[in-house]
């Protein structure tokens, strides 16, 4: 029977969502209440079976109520100077890593402020100081507290804060052992078995009206089966990885028209012109910066610009489930992740998940930063703490293997259409080899750096403004 489908566009999404969770060791001798939320708070997004199946969870407060309670309790708990918006807060990493050590060692909680890196909501800046071999990461903050939707966030912006744990396994990711991560990627991906059947099952499909659209996207769902996740270059049982594979989850559904964003992006299925034939859309994060400023000693570093974009490609699927690729993406496909790209700035502001997605870059590459400038091995530190997962454990979740695929109809045109695949795809070394690398001969990040002083702080102090 022929492959043809009248008035159908069967628009398929092979994606997961992700669990967020705290690490084991941020909760001994107590529940971590994310800024006063009083503890107890049911994760949001995900739950991961011990199979490593992922299922959505939704969390929703559609009046804002309950959020505006934990914003409120959240400031009478968080330190009143750390709540002080900053333009420019500033971490020491090896004074960070020091306290956590001690705290460690006698058996107490890592603080809130530790686990939210002190509120900061960006990472724009790198400085290594040789007097005190102090590696110092800097960017704003604010005060934070715990969402309903269990995102940790700022108190006057609503941006994502960046977390210790995710810092812990960039850095592990661009360690002092000179061992070199070329990629931080997750890719979710159909079998060949899966596309096998499904061409079948199109082969075999006659006319379709209006009213069985949902029944042939019930039919693709079964012969697709579970869709394969794969993550590279940091562990899968981490909220870092995790983050990936949600924002991987998010945008797809959006690609697809499953989803309305807050904000104004063009979907996939709104600018597709409809042909036959087994084309696939593959769409994937990856770093995007206007450029990455460097000192002339190497000794500081700026990061300037959104930090992500949006890139497509096609494939071409056989009758036997093979992919292959065009090396090249339809005027739709580029239309969207033109459009996504566009909007990211604002589309961070509104959903924390896309700004966590930015951070996570964002320390990607400044630890890629710190181990290619040889800055481990001037501030003669070797990062014990954080790179024992003994100790510093943030391997404290279900890895995410395997999901099931989420399928979207609508009518449009006379064909099907199948956007599938994808993922986030991250070469931070790659990234401070690129054109947009420059060395800031007017010395003005040196300018920032030397305006930076250690003198008034004290032996415990790891964060300032």
């Amino acid at each position: 029977m022929r492959a043809h489908i009248n008035h159908i566009c069967a628009a398929i999404l092979l994606a997961a969502i992700a669990l967020v969770a705290q690490p084991v060791w941020a909760q001994a001798g107590g529940g971590g209440g994310g800024g006063g939320d009083g503890g107890g708070a049911t994760p949001g997004g995900i739950e991961i079976d011990a199979e490593g199946v992922l299922s959505a969870r939704t969390t929703t407060d559609p009046s804002g109520r309950l959020t505006m309670q934990r914003l409120d309790a959240a400031r009478k708990i968080v330190d009143q100077d750390l709540q002080k918006p900053s333009k420019l807060r500033k971490v020491s990493l090896r004074r960070l890593e020091q306290q956590v050590k001690a705290l460690l060692e006698s058996g107490k909680k890592i603080p809130d402020d530790m686990q939210y890196l002190a509120g900061m909501t960006r990472l724009s800046h790198v400085f290594y100081y040789p007097e005190t071999q102090d590696i110092v990461i800097a960017g704003p903050a604010e005060g934070y507290f715990r969402t309903a939707e269990n995102r940790i966030v700022g108190m006057e912006t609503g941006s994502a804060t960046l977390q210790l744990q995710d810092l812990i396994v960039a850095l592990r990711a661009f360690s002092p052992s000179g061992e070199k991560t070329p990629l931080i990627a997750v890719s979710i991906d159909p079998t060949q078995d899966g596309l096998k059947r499904m061409a079948k099952a199109q082969r075999n499909l006659g006319a379709v009206t209006l009213n069985q659209r949902f029944d042939v996207a019930n039919l693709f769902r079964e012969a697709l089966g579970h869709q394969t996740i794969t993550i590279t270059g940091v562990s899968p049982k981490t909220h870092f990885a995790q983050v990936l594979v949600e924002a991987d989850y998010n945008m797809k559904l959006i690609g697809i028209g499953l989803e309305q964003p807050p904000v104004n992006i063009t979907s996939f299925i709104e600018a597709a012109t409809l042909r036959s034939g087994n084309r696939l859309q593959r769409w994937f994060f990856q770093p995007n910066y206007d450029n990455v400023s460097l000192s002339d000693d190497k000794y500081a570093m700026q990061l300037s610009g959104s930090g992500v974009k949006l890139v497509g490609e096609d494939e071409i699927v056989s009758a036997q489930g093979q992919r292959s690729r065009t090396g090249g993406a339809n005027k739709a496909s580029r239309k969207f992740t033109t459009s996504f790209t566009k909007a990211y700035d604002n589309l961070a502001k509104v959903r924390p998940l896309f700004a966590e997605l930015r951070n996570l870059i964002d320390l990607s590459i400044a630890a890629a930063y710190i181990q290619k400038m040889g800055l481990y091995e001037d501030a003669q530190w070797n990062v014990e703490t954080f790179m024992d997962e003994s100790i510093a454990s943030v391997e404290n979740s279900n890895a995410p293997t395997k999901v099931d695929p989420v399928v979207n109809v609508v009518v449009k045109g006379g064909a099907i259409m199948t956007p599938i695949g994808g993922g986030v795809n991250i070469q931070p070394r790659l990234a401070l080899n690129s054109d947009v690398v420059k060395i800031d001969s007017e010395g003005k990040i040196n300018e920032i750096k030397d305006d930076i002083t250690f003198d008034d702080l004290q032996d415990s102090q790891w964060w300032w403004d």
